[in-house]
């Protein structure tokens, strides 16, 4: 297998011509700066070739056909580029060929596509704008192949008793050690072909020391996440079950990656079964028969567990008693005992303890017409509390619950964040089974509503100051917050307006930690809202603060459009990349994009620059991108330069709007609290608890 890699290396000028290489089987030329052209020619040279990957690497112009007659090729993903013109797909497509990949091109129409039977995904071009229905319209991943690979030679393992199979190495009875190998970079799609993976069973039972033939794989895949998934079964090479030490064994040399797999599938991790076959201590077979050592072990059992539920109803009344007589003086004081890990009481800084029955009691019983909200988390209600305070509440459903020490991090990290601009934790709640947060209620709604729904006049200056209060916000998050945050789900529904219009944003639920400042990025699944995500986030799973500058341009785009991200199949950032003119003095190439709310605004040097900025914030490279503090001082130089027309032309100076400017500790230029940095440990992903979710239409 070669493969040549050059994926993500910003590499720029022409697209480097490797047709002299034609022993080549994998090319991936995806998310580089290249000179905008063609897809190469020369690719329809690489006769062995069995995947092109070509993503975000500026292809212009209509896709060969021959590009489909490659007989080798299993894959072809050229998505997120400028290709254009009608896609064709001839009668001679290759036997092999299993995906086929333009999603978010300018394909305007398909031919021949009835000659392909297998995964062909063209969503966000223009040939979907008026058949969001049809499946290659539908936004989705390649398809995950999934099968039983059976490459043992014996019949059925009726005869064995529970919990053996059969060795493939004899077709005897035997208990097998079982765990998923799931790699992460194999070099091919294709699961199809079973040399491949005779050959990973051979290493298997070659490297790690068992008999010929004694290992089965089964429930070979692509999971979720893109990796290859299978299920391995190891058989003992005599009798029938491994010792302790041989199961120690070979536990460590897959789980520390001792054992090397063929080259083709690449690095990989090992998740054990647990080892648990019927057997008496030191590996000898019982005096017993199997029916004896059963209704002995039930019995015992029995018998330990009602020892241990007499225990339990002891110890329970007794830490009943105990937190009874100390939550009069301290509200936290049975946190520890609520669950064996959860430590101490929360370190809260201004957040509050709310029993379950004063929220319930605010929420009329949670009643749904409290209801505003609901998500994979569960709902969110809002209420008032005995002294007024009107609040939102987000309520976990029992399956989305995350343990008590994560909970306690998640609580003790948001009751550190205080910015105008954030919307507010007031408290959580953590008892009787529940977990709940309490947030500040924000009665104007989200952005999105009032551009769309609600049908508030928004005109320019208005959008203007919300898009630097949202900047203001983000920015204290990377900057000032403690550890440093990374939201990773900025949209135009997380961002919330009170009465005023002041936005604050809301819904940490995706949230990261940075908590190692010096690295620069975090390595994560990907998560967030499509249209909003940023494709260097997407294509390399390395998030950064410049994740949240992309998404965060998009809401730029919506506050000039007043569009959704993806409206009938198109884009609006490559829309308004494709429509900007220079040389439009009057709407710079904009004018039948831009909301008619604010047309006239569109004529101001201001409106240029808002749009050039917002460009900046959705570069493809993360490194082209300017912080979210750049981003707050020219909201702020363009809100000086506006004219009167909506109130004041003043933006309100970052260094004193906000309370404790002039005083105390100096203050950062966007931030409306003192900068005292403090220490925070512990709370590692704690935020990735709580999916966002969406805000029910009124």
């Amino acid at each position: 297998m070669s493969c040549k890699n050059l994926a993500t290396n910003k590499l720029t000028g022409s697209v480097p011509n490797l047709s002299s290489m034609n022993v080549l089987n994998v090319v991936d030329l995806s998310n580089n700066s290249f000179t905008a052209s063609a897809i190469p020619a020369w690719f329809t040279n690489l006769t062995n070739i069995s995947s092109i990957s070509m993503s975000s690497a500026r292809l212009t112009g209509e896709v060969p056909q021959e590009l489909f007659n490659l007989p080798q090729l299993h894959e072809v993903v050229m998505s997120k580029n400028q290709l254009s013109g009608v896609l064709t797909m001839p009668g001679s497509i290759g036997t092999q060929l299993q995906t086929v990949d333009f999603q978010e091109n300018v394909i305007v129409d398909v031919a021949g596509i009835s000659n392909y039977k297998k995964t062909l995904l063209l969503a966000m071009n223009p040939v979907c704008s008026d058949k969001p229905t049809v499946a290659f319209c539908t936004v989705q991943k390649p398809n995950v192949i999934a099968y039983s690979t059976s490459m043992a030679k014996c019949n059925s393992a009726s005869g064995c008793q529970s919990g053996q199979g059969q060795n493939p190495a004899n077709c005897g009875c035997a208990y097998s050690y079982n765990g998923k190998m799931v790699f992460r970079a194999p070099s091919f799609k294709d699961v199809s072909d079973t040399v491949r993976f005779q050959q990973l069973e051979e290493t298997l039972w070659r490297l790690l020391g068992l008999r010929e033939g004694a290992v089965f794989l089964s429930r070979v895949h692509f999971n979720e996440d893109n990796y290859l998934q299978v299920q391995v079964s190891l058989f003992p090479s005599t009798g029938t079950l491994f010792n302790v030490s041989e199961v120690s064994r070979i536990g460590f040399l897959l789980s520390n990656q001792t054992y090397k797999p063929p080259p083709v599938f690449g690095p990989y991790f090992f998740i054990a079964d647990q080892y648990v076959p019927f057997i008496v201590a030191g590996g000898k077979k019982s005096k017993f028969s199997t029916g004896a050592v059963a209704g002995i072990a039930v019995a015992g059992g029995v018998l330990v567990i009602a020892l241990i539920l007499v225990g339990l109803f002891a110890l329970r009344q007794k830490r009943r008693n105990k937190e009874l007589k100390e939550r009069s003086t301290d509200p936290f004081a049975s946190w520890g005992a609520a669950q064996k890990d959860s430590g101490g009481a929360p370190q809260l800084k201004g957040a509050r303890f709310f029993s379950f029955e004063e929220l319930k009691s605010c929420t009329d019983n949670f009643a749904d017409s409290h209801e505003i909200g609901a998500g994979g988390y569960g709902k969110v209600y809002k209420g008032t509390l005995v002294d007024g305070i009107r609040v939102a509440i987000k309520r976990a459903q029992s399956g989305s619950m995350q343990g008590a020490p994560e909970f306690k991090n998640e609580i003790e990290l948001l009751s550190r964040v205080h910015h105008r601009n954030l919307v507010s934790l007031i408290g959580f709640c953590f008892q009787q089974g529940e977990q709940m947060l309490v947030y500040e209620f924000v009665a104007g709604g989200t952005l999105r509503e009032n551009l769309v729904v609600r049908g508030t006049y928004l005109g320019w200056k208005k959008r203007l100051r919300i898009a630097l209060g949202s900047a203001r916000g983000l920015a204290y998050l990377h900057e000032l917050a403690d550890p440093p945050i990374i939201h990773r789900d900025i949209k135009s529904t997380n961002i919330l307006l009170d009465e005023n219009l002041k936005a604050k944003v809301a819904d940490f639920g995706l949230s990261k930690l940075v908590a190692d400042t010096e690295k620069g990025h975090v390595s994560t699944q990907v998560k967030g809202t499509l249209g909003y995500l940023d494709p260097e986030y997407y294509m390399t799973q390395q998030l950064s603060e410049k994740s949240d500058v992309y998404s965060f341009g998009v809401v730029m785009l919506e506050l000039v459009s007043g569009r959704q991200p993806i409206e009938k199949g198109k884009y609006v950032v490559r829309e308004v990349r494709q429509a900007i003119d220079p040389a439009d003095r009057d709407y710079y190439g904009l004018r039948a994009i831009v909301d008619p709310a604010i047309r006239d605004a569109a004529r101001t040097p201001g409106f240029r620059r808002f749009v050039q900025l917002a460009m900046q914030c959705v570069d493809e490279s993360a490194a082209a991108r300017p912080t979210m503090g750049t981003v707050v001082k020219e909201v702020e130089a363009m809100l000086l330069n506006e004219p009167d027309g909506e109130g004041s032309n003043s933006a309100g100076s970052s260094a004193t709007e906000f309370d404790g400017a002039g005083r105390g500790a100096p203050s950062h230029p966007y931030s409306d609290v003192e900068i005292t940095r403090s220490s925070y440990g512990g709370a590692g992903d704690a935020s990735d608890y709580m999916p966002y979710f969406e805000v029910k239409p009124k």
